[in-house]
């Protein structure tokens, strides 16, 4: 696999000052000790970025790298699409992300890269496309002793899998989003106050950011939440976020609610509502 407009290390020492800063540069998502930097990759088809591992744990690791399809649903949630059911979109996607190595062997506390790019057809229709990568820990062999003593009687042992899942999407040609927020309240769960909302998306693209709510005329966020993603298959979006009490109590009276970019992506405001939370 030939990755050409994908950077390449001078140097292993190099190398890995250089991954060691990018992990700290980046938002990261962490499942058993494997960290992942950054959780959320974009690509436009014309250069090439790379994911970031490293076990912060202090054993050795092995990691299996793939590709998934994912959808997500009015209330957020993803649910898993086998290659099967695939739509075109889904299917070009797959067809155009290049990636390598798809297998790591992770040392503790070093990291390693993980090189991607896409490659879209000549004729792709303009639009948003989306797969997940996953990075899955492959358990170690049970050594021959230990299985020898299970023959002996019945024994039961469950290893976990750890892994972590990150979008990876591909924007062809000139393509937006709109959102509008409607319909905040605060409800009661068994699990305690919740602020519900929602977002209405319209256009080809995806969005993804923050939540802030603040009282009129201030800049201080009572509540901020982040991470809030709207892929291109929901056109509305119904958001649950746990307060506390105390925030809760805050939010009564006029309000102005707020959905922007996450900072790193440069904190542009996405949509706003100033309203009443009864």
């Amino acid at each position: 696999m030939k990755f050409d407009a994908i950077p390449r290390f001078a140097t292993l020492a190099a190398g890995v000052a250089a991954l060691a800063t990018a992990i700290a540069a980046q938002p990261a998502a962490a499942q058993g000790d494997l960290l992942v930097a950054p959780t959320r990759v974009i690509l436009d088809g014309r250069r090439g970025t790379e994911v970031i591992l490293s076990n912060i744990g202090s054993d050795e690791a092995t990691y299996r790298i793939g590709l998934e399809l994912r959808r997500m649903m009015p209330d957020g949630s993803l649910v898993d699409v086998d290659e099967a059911d695939a739509n075109v979109k889904e299917r070009a996607a797959l067809d155009m992300v290049r990636y390598a190595p798809r297998r790591i062997l992770l040392p503790p506390g070093q990291p390693q890269a993980v090189r991607l790019a896409a490659r879209p057809a000549a004729d792709l229709p303009d639009g948003e496309y989306r797969v997940h990568m996953s990075f899955r820990a492959i358990p170690k062999p049970t050594p021959v002793t230990e299985a020898a003593q299970a023959q002996q009687g019945v024994s039961v042992r469950l290893i976990p899998v750890y892994g972590v899942t990150i979008p990876i999407i591909v924007r062809q040609g000139r393509i937006s989003a709109q959102v509008a927020i409607a319909n905040p309240k605060i409800v009661q769960s068994p699990k305690g106050p919740q602020l519900h909302l929602q977002l209405t998306r319209t256009g080809e693209s995806s969005t993804y950011g923050e939540i802030r709510v603040m009282a009129q005329g201030s800049k201080e966020p009572i509540y901020q939440v982040r991470g809030l993603a709207i892929y291109p298959e929901v056109t509305d979006r119904e958001v649950s976020l746990p307060l506390s009490a105390e925030q809760a109590a805050a939010m009564h009276g006029a309000m102005r609610i707020e959905y922007r970019e996450v900072p790193e992506a440069g904190g542009g405001l996405i949509a706003a509502l100033d309203t009443s939370i009864g």
